[in-house]
């Protein structure tokens, strides 16, 4: 199964320019869509989960082992069978329990056959580890419980297609973690989508992965590929946070981070900075604040 978008563009009626004629390959297995807030990842999440629509370009589905494809912009009921989408933000009952929240979804997402539903319903509530809460209101769980009910929900029916939006926002290490394993369990055999600001859930997670910033895609690739084009070119020195303003007025700094009271600066270069400066192994990270900046 793979995901072919191609010049996907969106302007808003503000005249914001939400996606700015993206066209991208997402393969089977986990892909992380990497940007800022504003960057247009959610209006792309959106527009591939049939809740809005392009102005102009195409997505197809498609599945060459079976020699199907979806045009996932005018087959909207054909992406929804095969579509698992958990949102940004998504809302419960608050006082609905979850075993019953989600046979309820289970219904909508037509799976009529009651012993057919209980066993989705039981096999999804064990494999996100909420067997044990599943008579709990909804609205006692905590950020990452929540979230795992989200995934069982975007799970129901066998779907090929994932998109999860800013998952692990707000999550604490544990839960965090968590969710990760199950991202990756989930992975192995459809298409995930990951849209997140967060690097290290891309770095733990996609073997693949998308930079967008201002509605435009600025690179793909593997992380591996990303860093090496880099390789060479990132500089580090610590300097007293003062400092770091003459610093970015004489060099191209793509990241300052604080540390043990000083300010740890990042700079792309082809040479040598300065004296201060060590060569350092570049990162993901690296990679994607070049790419934010437009130093890449």
């Amino acid at each position: 199964m793979e995901l072919h978008i191609t010049g996907l563009s969106k302007t808003y009626a503000n005249g914001v320019r939400a996606l700015d004629d993206v066209s991208l390959s997402i393969p089977t297995g986990m892909f992380g869509l990497l940007g800022p807030n504003g960057a247009g990842k959610s209006t792309l999440m959106r527009t591939l989960a049939t809740l809005q629509d392009a102005d102009h370009g195409s997505a197809q589905l498609v599945d060459a082992a079976r020699g199907t494809h979806i045009n996932v912009l005018r087959d909207k009921a054909g992406v929804r069978r095969v579509l698992g989408y958990l949102p940004q933000d998504f809302g419960v009952y608050p006082k609905v329990n979850a075993e019953d929240m989600l046979d309820h979804l289970a219904r909508l997402k037509g799976l009529s056959d009651r012993s057919e539903r209980k066993q989705a319903v039981e096999t999804l509530l064990r494999q996100t580890n909420l067997w044990d809460v599943r008579k709990k209101a909804l609205g006692g769980f905590s950020g990452g419980m929540r979230q795992r009910f989200g995934i069982a929900q975007a799970l129901l029916g066998d779907p090929k297609l994932i998109i999860v939006d800013e998952p692990t926002a707000g999550l604490d290490p544990e839960e965090r973690t968590r969710f990760h394993n199950l991202l990756v369990e989930i992975g192995e055999e459809v298409i995930v989508l990951l849209s997140t600001h967060i690097v290290s859930d891309v770095s733990d997670l996609c073997p693949q992965l998308a930079i967008m910033n201002k509605g435009k895609l600025l690179t793909s690739g593997t992380p591996k590929q990303l860093t090496d084009a880099l390789a060479g070119r990132i500089w580090e020195a610590s300097v007293n946070r003062v400092e770091v303003a003459a610093l970015r007025e004489k060099h191209k700094v793509i990241s300052t981070r604080l540390y043990t009271g000083k300010t740890t600066v990042h700079v792309i270069a082809d040479a040598s900075p300065g004296p201060e400066f060590t060569p350092v192994e570049a990162t993901l990270e690296d990679a994607y604040f070049a790419a934010i900046g437009g130093h890449a």
